[in-house]
């Protein structure tokens, strides 16, 4: 028997009404808590240890039900009697970026004079108002905690937790093949969870914590609902992949073929310990040479397959949605039932599903809390340093979470946020539920009237919530002014950061069209998902769009706020996963991304598209406006898969503004504008 989902507004208001009737029938809500959070949490983790030292057990084996063999560390407080020996709350983290990158950085925030040099030093370091402001993103990341959820946190051990580091199958010296996030990939997590749970160490309650692979991994681990399984803290974790990250919109993000290769080439490091006491394990040897480089010829048949009929068997099955792998990598938040703390990222690679996950897992706020920073993947946290109205370390939310869910202590932490959110434009602030209550979609029209604010990109139009009178075709072309923009940021996971591209839209809509509001009369907010609806003409048989909605401030700086990228021949959508506005517009849209489902294009002809922007929070400050750019291509954020991009030519694309078949953004707005 099967089930149809709710579509995606059905979720987000069940998912709020669950939560209404949550609270009614608990009491009134309590009072929200600035972002700053209480700062006894950051005492109690910086203060002094409960544990003087860290006693660490390696590559512990672990035994699934298939027979394939896992390893992990296992770190444990010790006193000078040797490691602890009352149960204690555990914490399992999954990597597949090996325990050994992890025991590096676990010596690393060991050695209290190294780590509390490197967090301060970096914590203040900034080069704002530089060319290379960028570059203070990434600094600051080492003084916001990442590194303890990425890896193992030694304050948190020394504090009366253990934690277990283990490599994902056919990874790091874990026996297997690897197979990212796929079926047996997930149903060994909930074996390591019952493993570490019968422990004598432990006490049978289990957290878990890690970032990226090992964030997605905790949100699919806890829909699983292990027994053992009490709290979790995915940092920047996704959850509907291949829509999220792996090809949004139907473009293989840039960096897939470079994080399969690195990770591949990890894997097939060898124990050397287990080699020098002659304990080599050879099936660990057999399985890395039966799979060496796993889902890498995937990636290459991205770009090397010359047409559609020359697809092979498994990237068909990436492209097929009822297929095994793309049911895997479809996440089921509305069935987590532990307490979760979601930390994610505007600008992060899965920017477009840490909000869904938030809003889709069935508890209350304060068991369920969201905090969105304005960081790309591998910046995370960088804004969060518990002062100046940020919120606490990533590392100190984490020891409160499991603090209040694993053993019980009464911090306050359930009456933290529970949405903590970058308001873009603004700041750091809190709210009750996201989207902000008090926000409706309407439409706002493209114009080719030129609106004065800029005279750089390929046209200068309007943006106005009167539709245009007169009609008008634009061209736009491909081109690689978006090496330089936030996408190219976004989609190398936040490395090119560092070009400081990201802050300054302007270098991309150099090859780009141009819509822009006039300036808001009063602060006017922006918050939940955007939809833009396009009307296009193609020369070729497909086209590639990419759409970003930014902030013009009145000097003239273009900050995107979101962004959202579609091929034209993919543009059917799932009516039931797709949202509405209450005008009829799409809200929310879902393409189905399906080689079945492929719409070619007839070169000419008018063709409708519908592209979703990823959800967001912004203000708009007096004087600022709305600007709305469109491109024709990507890189390196995405890339279609060559039978697609052969498909486009590519060549020039066009937008047809016609007052009968109007084009315009579908976008959530709270204030008075003055529009």
């Amino acid at each position: 028997m099967t089930t149809t989902p709710p579509r995606r507004g059905a979720r987000w208001l069940i998912a709020g009404l669950t939560a209404l009737v949550t609270v009614a029938l608990a009491g009134a809500p309590p009072a929200q808590a600035t972002p700053a959070g209480d700062p006894h949490w950051a005492a109690l983790h910086d203060g002094p240890p409960q544990f003087p030292s860290i006693h660490i057990d390696w590559d512990v084996p672990i035994t699934m039900s298939d027979g394939t063999i896992l390893k992990a560390n296992v770190y444990r407080p010790a006193d000078a009697n040797g490691p602890v020996t009352a149960p204690l709350p555990t914490i399992v983290n999954l990597t597949p970026y090996t325990k050994l990158l992890s025991m590096i950085a676990q010596t690393a925030l060991s050695v209290p004079v190294l780590s509390d040099a490197v967090t301060s030093a970096f914590r203040d370091f900034s080069l704002n108002g530089t060319a290379l402001e960028g570059l203070t993103d990434q600094t600051r990341v080492l003084g916001g905690g990442f590194g303890r959820a990425f890896a193992a946190d030694p304050n948190l051990i020394r504090n009366g937790y253990v934690q277990v580091v283990a490599d994902v199958r056919g990874t790091g010296f874990s026996q297997g093949i690897w197979e990212p996030w796929g079926p047996k990939d997930q149903a060994d997590t909930p074996e390591v969870i019952a493993w570490a749970a019968a422990q004598p160490w432990s006490d049978g309650k289990i957290g878990m914590t890690g970032a990226s692979y090992s964030g997605i991994n905790q949100v699919q681990a806890a829909a699983k609902q292990p027994p053992a399984l009490k709290a979790i803290v995915p940092l920047v974790p996704g959850n509907d992949l291949v829509h999220d990250m792996i090809a949004p919109g139907g473009g293989a993000i840039g960096i897939l073929a470079p994080y399969l290769l690195a990770v591949n080439l990890l894997k097939l490091t060898p124990d050397l310990v287990s080699i020098a006491v002659g304990k080599f394990d050879t099936q660990w040897l057999a399985d890395r040479l039966r799979s060496p480089m796993s889902f890498l010829d995937i990636a290459i048949a991205t770009l090397t397959t010359s047409s559609f009929d020359a697809i092979p068997p498994e990237l068909a099955s990436v492209l097929d949605p009822a297929s095994p792998i793309r049911q895997a990598w479809l996440g089921h938040p509305d069935r987590i039932t532990v307490p979760t703390m979601v930390i994610g990222g505007w600008h992060d690679n899965f920017a477009n599903g840490e909000p869904r996950i938030y809003q889709s897992i069935p508890l209350p706020p304060g068991q369920k809390q969201l905090i969105m920073g304005n960081s790309y993947h591998v910046s995370a946290g960088f804004d969060m340093r518990g002062r100046d109205g940020e919120p606490p370390r990533v590392d100190v939310l984490t020891r409160a979470w499991f603090d209040k869910w694993l053993k019980g202590i009464d911090n306050g932490i359930d009456r933290y946020g529970p949405v903590t959110l970058w308001q873009q434009g603004a700041g750091w602030t809190t709210a009750g539920e996201f989207p902000r209550p008090g926000h409706t979609h309407q439409r706002m029209y493209l114009s080719a009237t030129a609106s004065g604010t800029t005279n750089a990109s390929v046209h200068d139009g309007s943006l106005s919530a009167a539709a245009p009178s007169d009609a008008r075709r634009l061209t736009v072309a491909p081109g690689l002014a978006s090496l330089c923009s936030a996408d190219a940021a976004q989609g190398t996971a936040g490395i090119l950061v560092f070009t400081g591209c990201g802050k300054d839209a302007r270098v991309q809509e150099l090859q780009g069209l141009t819509f822009t509001s006039a300036p808001v009369a009063e602060p006017t907010t922006l918050s939940g998902p955007i939809a833009v609806h396009l009307n296009t003409i193609h020369d070729a048989t497909d086209g590639y769009w990419t759409v970003t909605v930014n902030d013009v401030a009145p000097d003239g700086r273009s900050t995107t706020l979101s962004t959202g990228q579609l091929l034209a021949s993919l543009r059917a959508m799932d009516e039931n996963r797709s949202a509405r506005s209450a005008n009829g517009d799409y809200s929310d849209p879902y393409p189905i991304m399906s080689l079945h489902e492929r719409l070619p294009i007839v070169p000419g002809e008018a063709t409708q598209l519908d592209i979703g922007l990823a959800p967001t929070d912004a203000v708009l400050k007096p004087g600022h406006r709305l600007r709305v750019d469109i491109f024709a291509s990507n890189y390196p954020k995405g890339l279609p898969i060559r039978p697609f991009l052969d498909a486009t030519e590519p060549k020039p694309q066009h937008l047809q503004l016609d007052p009968t078949s109007p084009s315009y953004v579908n976008v959530p707005i709270a204030g008075n504008p003055g529009w």
